[in-house]
C-alpha cells in the first residue's frame, strides 16, 4: 500500500514520472514496510518530474532532490497515510475512500471569503461568482450580436426586399412564390455551411459533449452560427434556442480553459452548464425557467448535475441582464390570451394532467414518425455531410410545400405562437411573405387548428432530417397551441390558457424531458402565473408516461449516481465492497482520477 501512495500521489504530477518511479520499487527486493526516511531516499533516486500538463518540470525535481520543506511534507504524508510508518504502527485495519483533490480544492468554502478570493481557489464560491461574471457578460454579449445579425436578416430577406422588388411589380397572384425562392436558397446556404465550414454540431452533440469532454470545442461555433442563421432564416421549424445554448456553452469551457486555465473536469463542465443556462435564461428571459431547462436537458429525469444549479442560475442573470441591456429589450411576457385565468380550482389541475398524457402520445407518435423520416434520408444517403446541400433541399421542399399551404407553420413560432393560441387571421403573422399563402389558409375550426398542429409537426420532423440547425422548443409549443385550440372546440369549458399552455408542455416535456424549465417558460412568456400548477402537472405527467421513450439519446444517467441512487442499501454495500476488493490494486488502477484509500 505504500507503494500505491506514491505512485497515486506522481501520477497526479505526470506520465513519465508516475512510471520511472514504478521502474525503481520493481527493483526493490520484498522488504518489510519502510520507513519515512527509506521512501525518502526512493523518491530522491527518481531523476525527473513532470507536473500535470505532461511538461518537463527541473524545480519540482529541485524540490523533490533539496527535500523542499513544503513538498516533502505532502509525500511523506501520502506515504504515512499508506502504511509507511517511523515506528512499528500495526497496519490499517479499516479503510475508506475519498476523493483528495476534491478535499483540497474543490470545497466551496475553505477558509474564509476573502482568503478564497484572493488565493482563488478552485471550485470555491468566490471563483464560481468571478468566473460566473466573466462568462455571463461573455455569453450575453455574444448572444446580442447573434440576435441583432439573425433579426436583421430576416427583416431584410422577408419584408425589405419583397417591398423593393415584389410587391407592385410581379403580378399578385405570383407573390407566393417568394417562400420557395428564399426557402431553397436558404437550403443550398445551409448545405454549404457544412460542407465548407465543418459539422456544427446540434443539441444531441452539445449534451455528448458535457457528459464525455465537459466542454464543447471553439471549432462548432462558426459552423453553428453559419448554419443556424441560414436555417432560420429559410423559414425551417427550428429557432435560435439550441445554436445559443451550444454557442454560449462553447464560450463557457473555453474561458474556463484559457482564461482561468482550469484543469478540473467537474470544475469545467460547471462553467460550460454556466454558458448553456445563460442563453437560455437571456433568450426566454426567465433565468430561472431558461436555467433550469439548460441543466435538465443532460439528463432523461431531472436535474442530475444538482451541484452546479446555483451557480449556473447565477450566470444566467447575469447573462439576461448582459443581453437585454445590449438588446434594449424588457423582460415581460410575449404573448396575450384573450382570457386570462383568475384563479385555479383542483379539477382545472387534473385536466392539465390529462392534456399532458395527450400531448405525451402525441409526441410519441411524432418520434416514430421523425426516426422513419431519418431512415428514409439514410437509406438515400444523405446523411453524410458531402450530401448536405442535396439532403437540405429535400427537406426545403416539405417545409416551403407546408408553408405555401399553411403559412402559420413557418419559422420557429416564437410570435407565430401569439396567432395560432388567439386564433388570429393569418395576416398578422410575422416575418412570412406573402401571410395568405397558396390557399389563403385561415384558423377558424377545430379542423383547422387541428391541420395547424399537425403540419408544424411534419415541418420539424423534415427541418431536422434536413440538416437544418435550431432548436425545437418553440416549435413545440406552437403546435402544443394549436392542439389546445382545437380541444377546446371539443371541450368548451376547458380554459383556452391552460388547454394551449398544458398541451405545448406536454409535447414538450416528452421530447426534451425539461418538466421544470418548461413550466416556469411557459408561464412567464404567457404571463399567466395562475396556470403554473396544472402546465407542471401536465409536464410531470409526461415526463412519467414517457419514462421509456428517449429521443435525445445522449441524455444519460451520471455514472456516479446511478449505482449510489438505484441500488438498495444492502445491495450497494456488497456493491462497494466489490468495488474496492483488494483497494492496493483499486488506487493503483485509478491514481490518474485522484482517489486515494485513507486510513
Amino acid at each position: 500500500s505504500w507503494q500505491c501512495g506514491f505512485l497515486n500521489y506522481f501520477a497526479r504530477r505526470g506520465e513519465h514520472h508516475h512510471n520511472n518511479l514504478k521502474s525503481h520499487i520493481a527493483t526493490m527486493p520484498p522488504n518489510p514496510t519502510p520507513g519515512v526516511e527509506e521512501l525518502e531516499s526512493l523518491l530522491k533516486s527518481c531523476s525527473t518530474t513532470c507536473p500535470s500538463d505532461g511538461s518537463s518540470d527541473s524545480s519540482s525535481l529541485d524540490k523533490i532532490n533539496a527535500g523542499d520543506e513544503e513538498l516533502m511534507p505532502k509525500m511523506t504524508k501520502s506515504a504515512k497515510v499508506y502504511g509507511a510508518t517511523t515506528t512499528d504502527a500495526k497496519p490499517p485495519k479499516k479503510v475508506k475512500v475519498v476523493n483528495v483533490e476534491k478535499e483540497q480544492f474543490l470545497r466551496r468554502t475553505q477558509t474564509s471569503f476573502i482568503d478564497d478570493a484572493v488565493n482563488f481557489r478552485e471550485g470555491t464560491i468566490p471563483q464560481s461568482m468571478i468566473v460566473a461574471t466573466v462568462i455571463g457578460i461573455v455569453c450575453g454579449l455574444s448572444a446580442y450580436l447573434y440576435y441583432e445579425v439573425l433579426e436583421g436578416l430576416l427583416k431584410l430577406l422577408w419584408d425589405t426586399l419583397p417591398q423593393k422588388f415584389v410587391v407592385g411589380i410581379w403580378p399578385e397572384s405570383t407573390y407566393v412564390l417568394w417562400i420557395p425562392l428564399m426557402g431553397f436558397t436558404m437550403a443550398i446556404c445551409v448545405g454549404l455551411s457544412v460542407v465548407f465550414t465543418g459539422e456544427p454540431g446540434d443539441l444531441a452533440y452539445t449534451v455528448k459533449c458535457v457528459h464525455d469532454k465537459a466542454y464543447i470545442g471553439m471549432d462548432h461555433v462558426s459552423p453553428m452560427v453559419l448554419a443556424s442563421l441560414f436555417s432560420i432564416c429559410g423559414g425551417g421549424s427550428l429557432g435560435p434556442e439550441a445554436p445559443l445554448v451550444a454557442i454560449c456553452a462553447a464560450l463557457g469551457g473555453f474561458v474556463s480553459r484559457r482564461v482561468f486555465h482550469q484543469t478540473n473536469r467537474n470544475v469545467i463542465r460547471k462553467h460550460t452548464l454556466m454558458g448553456m443556462a445563460g442563453a437560455l435564461a437571456a433568450f426566454f428571459g426567465c433565468p430561472l425557467g431558461g436555467s433550469l431547462f439548460a441543466l435538465e436537458i443532460n439528463s432523461r429525469f431531472g436535474v442530475e448535475y444538482f451541484e452546479h444549479v446555483v451557480e449556473a442560475i447565477f450566470c444566467g442573470e447575469v447573462t439576461l441582464v448582459t443581453f437585454r441591456a445590449a438588446a434594449g429589450l424588457s423582460i415581460e411576457k410575449i404573448w396575450q390570451f384573450d382570457v386570462v385565468l383568475d384563479g385555479a380550482e383542483p379539477k382545472i389541475v387534473m385536466i392539465g394532467a390529462v392534456i399532458g398524457v395527450l400531448g405525451a402520445g402525441i409526441a410519441a407518435v411524432f418520434a416514430m414518425f421523425h426516426w422513419k423520416v431519418v431512415d428514409m434520408f439514410h437509406r438515400f444517403g444523405l446523411l453524410d455531410n458531402k450530401y448536405a446541400v442535396q439532403r437540405a433541399l429535400v427537406g426545403a421542399v416539405v417545409i416551403v410545400s407546408m408553408g405555401m399551404l399553411v403559412p402559420y407553420t413557418m419559422f420557429w413560432g416564437e410570435d407565430e405562437f401569439q396567432q395560432v393560441a388567439s386564433m388570429a387571421p393569418a395576416k398578422e403573422l410575422d416575418h412570412i411573405f406573402p401571410t395568405s399563402g397558396l390557399l389563403n389558409f385561415e384558423m377558424t375550426s377545430c379542423f383547422s387548428a387541428f391541420t395547424v398542429g399537425i403540419c408544424k409537426l411534419i415541418a420539424i420532423s423534415f427541418t431536422v432530417a434536413g440538416g437544418y440547425r435550431g432548436g425545437f422548443i418553440f416549435p413545440f409549443f406552437t403546435a402544443g397551441a394549436a392542439f389546445g385550440r382545437a380541444l377546446c372546440f371539443l371541450f368548451p369549458s376547458i380554459p383556452v390558457p391552460v388547454a394551449c399552455l398544458c398541451f405545448a408542455a406536454g409535447i414538450n416535456v416528452a421530447i426534451t424531458r425539461t418538466s421544470l424549465g418548461t413550466t416556469l417558460i411557459l408561464a412567464f412568456l404567457s404571463g399567466e402565473p395562475n396556470t403554473i400548477s396544472s402546465i407542471l402537472f401536465a409536464s410531470l405527467a409526461s415526463l412519467f408516461v414517457t419514462a421509456y421513450m428517449p429521443f435525445i439519446k445522449s441524455q444519460i444517467i451520471r455514472s456516479d449516481i446511478d449505482d449510489s441512487l438505484y441500488l438498495a442499501e444492502d445491495d450497494h454495500k456488497k456493491w462497494e465492497a466489490n468495488r474496492h476488493h483488494g483497494h492496493e490494486e483499486y488506487a493503483e488502477s485509478h491514481v490518474k482520477e485522484g482517489m486515494q484509500i485513507e486510513v
